[in-house]
């Protein structure tokens, strides 16, 4: 018997992986371009986010103040018992949220919360003043948070008897500003970019692509989105009460201010939306592992019925913690605008979202087929519909006019948006074509080529079998993919698709920002009613002509004022006095007030200086509001002869 050595077989990792080549597989292969892509899209982000926040600055006023009791600048006789302060919607008030202060810096009110002096539409507060306050100039420094959830302060002063000097230094940055603003603002942006991911993701992968669900990438995108969420919503809730107070970091962690922000609207919503978040765990845990798994047909559509209304109930009640604390829980017609604004998001989210799934499954899975693609783009041109509704709604709601479109910084974000969404509808068009090409044989496959699947011996134990399985598994979906990449149609549709994404992470960014922007209707409206109640004057320089008769020997006169420039601020004061003759008269004394009774303020005195025979002159005379003034002069012609004589006269 001849003894003859043992065949022995071709190791899977030596043995050559036969590539039939074929024109179309010559081009240069797109596999190495996800990483490119991805770093566009994350550098095209942090520029974009980077520039609007620079842009930005803290989060615009929401609500405006339109009017104050004392009123900016006034100069009153006798101090008022107490400051109120008129807004332009509702606002949310505490202890110290208006603060009445001397020219000494001490604080001259009661220190108690401010009273609720509201009528009607008329949202109005008010802090009592201690009694008898001396002459001076006092600051009224005012800190709220408007019904929308940003917070907004400013300051004004007034006088009582005449101004002085004041030592009062009010802060240089608003509330809601600097380091602490700046990180709850990128909170606010990574707060929407999870929402879209985690609803978009999965409702892309339910909806267009079920065997998306058994996909890695696919899987860590809606996970990824779920962590960004949660992370950004609790550093909103942790960072809300320094936010809207301090402006110090380490009041994040302060027990009472976090109390404080849980009795709030806003803080009531970050606490709904880390609950609704942990059904939102449960949904993606049965998604990417019963779901994935389901292999009988109608086991798996109950499943994805019952996913599916889960899904949109957790989604919806997601996007309804913006809905019940930013710009559609106040203002006009809010039960329409509420749900209106959740239509809104979910459309965003289904839409952008659905854009990245896609984007991810282009790049990085070789197992997409044209028919999810095709769904998807339904999917898209039904959600821009309820774009386009709710977005028409939306900005007449909060515009409502043209001069708040183009004259308002909400409103040339709103333009942008729209160009945006324009554009991006365009670049759309060009997939929607790319999309209509695609198909789903393989050009090798379409040639007749056969697989090169990597045999398993007949005599070799189980545990070398599964891996000479995974082996042809790989091996098989490389060829795979590296055929699906030299498809010129998938090439072109990922590249249009890449730019739609490049061109939704823009407009993401601008819509972050306008929820942070105050509305063009409420700054139009703010912005007349104070135009109203200080409008500079009209009617130029005031000009009286008044007689007199004292009763005594060369009692009678004749009185002349001039009030330059006649307008509300300060003015120059000049008074002529002539004799029956008709030429210049001196007398003893000459004294001037000035009383708005309409409004209860004066009579506020003016002693003028003689200048020259029958001239008197005083300067930086204040007039701290428009109306019918009366001047009142009082004329002495002797020891024991004098009158007094008036006249009303309108200034500003």
């Amino acid at each position: 018997m001849t003894a003859t050595a043992p065949r022995l077989r071709p190791s899977p990792i030596q043995r050559p992986f036969p590539v039939r080549r074929t024109s179309r597989m010559r081009q240069p292969s797109p596999v190495r371009r996800p990483f490119a892509a991805v770093a566009l899209v994350a550098a095209l982000c942090s520029l974009v986010f980077g520039l609007l926040l620079a842009g930005a600055g803290p989060a615009s006023a929401h609500a405006a103040l339109t009017g104050s009791d004392p009123q900016d600048g006034a100069v009153v006789a006798t101090a008022p018992k107490e400051v109120t302060l008129t807004f332009s919607e509702a606002i949310a008030v505490g202890d110290g949220s208006i603060r009445v202060l001397d020219p000494s810096s001490k604080r001259v009110d009661t220190g108690a919360e401010p009273k609720d002096l509201s009528d009607g539409s008329t949202v109005r507060y008010g802090v009592d003043l201690h009694p008898g306050l001396p002459d001076g100039t006092y600051t009224v420094a005012w800190q709220a948070i408007s019904a929308d959830s940003h917070p907004i302060s400013g300051a004004f002063t007034f006088s009582v008897g005449a101004p002085s000097e004041t030592t009062v230094a009010l802060p240089s940055e608003e509330v809601g500003g600097g380091p602490v603003g700046t990180v709850y603002g990128i909170a606010r942006y990574a707060a929407y970019a999870g929402f879209v991911l985690l609803v978009g993701g999965a409702a892309f992968v339910l909806g267009c692509w079920p065997g998306g669900a058994r996909v890695r990438p696919m899987q860590r995108l809606v996970v990824r989105g779920w962590i960004t969420l949660t992370a950004a919503t609790l550093a909103m809730l942790l960072l809300r009460n320094p936010y809207t107070g301090s402006g110090k970091f380490a009041d994040a962690f302060d027990l009472n201010g976090l109390q404080a922000v849980l009795d709030t609207k806003p803080g009531a919503a970050l606490v709904s939306r880390l609950l609704l978040l942990g059904a939102a765990a449960l949904f993606i845990a049965v998604l990417f592992g019963t779901y994935a798994r389901r292999e009988d047909a109608v086991e798996k559509k109950d499943l994805t019925f019952g996913l599916a209304v889960g899904g949109t109930v957790v989604a919806a009640g997601i996007a309804a913690t913006w809905a019940m604390s930013e710009h559609a829980s106040t203002g006009i017609q809010t039960a329409i605008a509420m749900p209106v604004d959740v239509l809104h998001l979910l459309a965003v989210a289904a839409w952008l979202g659905g854009l990245v799934a896609l984007l991810v499954a282009l790049y990085r899975t070789p197992d997409i087929g044209s028919a999810a693609v095709r769904r998807f783009s339904r999917v898209a041109f039904g959600s821009v519909v309820v774009l386009a509704a709710t977005g028409i709604y939306q900005s007449w709601r909060q515009v409502g006019s043209w001069s708040a479109l183009t004259g308002t910084r909400y409103g040339q974000l709103l333009i942008l948006k729209v160009a945006l969404i324009a554009v991006l509808l365009a670049v759309a068009w060009f997939s929607r074509r790319w999309t209509g090409r695609l198909t789903d044989t393989a050009p090798g496959e379409a040639a007749g080529e056969a697989p090169d699947p990597v045999a398993a011996p007949d005599d070799v134990d189980p545990e070398r079998a599964a891996q000479l399985a995974r082996q042809r598994a790989v091996l098989t979906a490389t060829k795979k993919k590296r055929i699906r990449d030299a498809d010129p149609e998938r090439s072109g549709l990922r590249r249009s698709v890449l730019a739609e994404a490049a061109i939704a992470v823009v407009l993401l960014a601008v819509t972050t920002v306008l929820t942070s922007t105050e509305p063009g209707r409420t700054e139009v409206e703010a912005a007349g009613t104070s135009a109203a109640s200080n409008a500079p004057a009209a009617t130029g320089p005031v000009n009286l002509s008044m007689p007199f008769d004292t009763g005594g020997q060369n009692g009678k006169g004749t009185v002349r004022i001039d009030i330059d420039p006649g307008r509300t601020g300060s003015n120059e004061l000049h008074v002529w006095i002539d004799g029956s003759d008709g030429k210049p008269m001196d007398v003893p004394e000459l004294k001037v007030a000035l009383t708005l009774e309409a409004q209860e303020i004066g009579p506020l005195p003016v002693v003028p200086d003689r200048l020259a025979e029958g001239h008197w002159s005083a300067s930086g005379v204040q007039i701290p509001m428009a109306g019918e003034w009366k001047v009142d002069v009082t004329v002495r012609t002797s020891d024991i002869d004098q009158v007094t004589i008036d006249k009303n006269v309108k200034i500003g």
